[in-house]
């Protein structure tokens, strides 16, 4: 889980990257009400899909706006100051609409925000939750006019505020991502004894999935690449099916494990039968390109530079059109996230982020493959925090 210390310190981060003015911040990205707080609706429970808000006030800290049910789910203790919860359901009345419970938790704040320069996170508030803060009435200013009225800012960007912020992780963050790393590799360990003709690709996942619980010790969401790519079928992805694996195929094992809201992404690909020697060749490519790409990792780099060493074995093997993705991207609370490793990126690499580098070949008559490797970029070069065993 996230920590208190972590929470506080990115709320402190957060006030600092906003005008001076704003007093109040509403928060509505379940990830970032995460990030921020700890709380997030635990996935495996009945309250699967509903939310709650994060008020961060200056003067008041942090405050967790939702319905009894919704707060009551939490995966984890929560690092607010405050709370204030609505009753939706009491085992004795008919129910309401659930959301209408949050935006009456939402009115409970609201009077003491007007008056008071604050913003919301646009992209995720819904508009019953902002019309409660009064958008639409002759007392709402969204520019401020008069020191009596709300004045709500919509000229910040708040999620893009956040989002950037997400790049660079903290130290709880990151050893959250380390026990989705460890899970991850029992799970590819699993795959490596498991994997042989004439099983199927949903047995090999629910014995990855066993393994990588098992190795988490709690629950969590394993999702993914469970598929067999044949010469035929170069490129397959997605959930598993009921298809069994044939001589000549290899297994591709891309699949997260996430605890929390955070993850880890990493693959491998196994060869059912002896690999063949257009495989074999394949596959080295795919080292030799992971290896170029490890070599320019380091924060201040250009994501373009380093998806460029990443392509330049396939190049000088005559095999550039058998990689047709990225060469890898960020990992956090989403997936993919920024920064991106390809060839227009934009995006230059910062200290605390959390990347892939994933250099794959699709090729019609040998098969297709994909590996990949998690990494936490640092000023001198990266520490990489994902251990399975790449090998075919």
């Amino acid at each position: 889980m996230l920590t208190k210390e972590g929470c506080q310190k990115r709320r402190e981060r957060l006030w600092g990257n906003v005008p001076e003015h704003l007093e109040w911040l509403l928060i509505a990205d379940p990830r970032h009400v995460q990030y921020l707080s700890n709380f997030m609706v635990q996935p495996l429970s009945f309250s699967l899909g509903e939310r709650c808000l994060l008020l961060l006030e200056r003067d008041r800290g942090a405050t967790l706006l939702g319905d009894n049910f919704s707060v009551r789910s939490a995966a984890a203790e929560v690092h607010v100051d405050h709370e204030v919860i609505e009753p939706w359901y009491d085992h004795k009345h008919s129910v309401i609409n659930r959301d209408h419970a949050l935006f009456n938790a939402v009115k409970q704040v609201s009077e003491r925000l007007y008056g008071r320069s604050g913003s919301v996170e646009a992209e995720w508030l819904p508009v019953g939750a902002w019309e409660v803060l009064a958008s639409d009435r002759e007392s709402h200013s969204v520019s401020g006019e008069s020191d009596k009225r709300n004045k709500c800012s919509t000229s910040l960007d708040l999620g893009t505020t956040l989002r950037s912020m997400r790049r660079s992780k903290d130290a709880d963050e990151i050893e959250l991502m380390k026990v989705c790393m460890k899970a991850g590799a029992a799970g590819q360990a699993r795959a490596r004894e498991v994997i042989r003709e004439g099983i199927s690709e949903f047995e090999i996942y629910r014995e990855v999935q066993k393994a990588a619980i098992a190795a988490a010790g709690r629950p969590g969401l394993v999702y993914g690449d469970f598929r067999a790519c044949t010469p035929t079928s170069p490129k397959q992805g997605g959930l598993p099916t009921d298809y069994k694996l044939q001589s000549g195929d290899l297994f591709v094992l891309d699949y997260s494990v996430v605890l929390c809201g955070y993850r880890s992404d990493f693959t491998n690909t196994f060869a059912v039968t002896e690999p063949t020697e257009g495989q074999k060749e394949l596959f080295a490519i795919c080292q030799a390109g992971m290896k170029a790409g490890e070599e320019t990792l380091k924060a201040g780099v250009s994501c373009a530079e380093v998806y460029k060493n990443v392509k330049q074995p396939y190049l000088d093997a005559g095999k550039g059109d058998v990689f047709t993705h990225h060469a890898g991207h960020g990992l956090g609370l989403g997936h993919p996230e920024a920064p991106i490793l390809v060839p227009d990126s934009t995006d230059i690499l910062q200290a605390g982020d959390v990347v892939t580098l994933e250099p794959g070949a699709y090729e019609e008559g040998t098969g297709g493959m994909r590996i990949e490797h998690n990494y936490l970029i640092t000023e001198t070069g990266y520490e990489r925090l994902s251990q399975h065993e790449i090998a075919l």
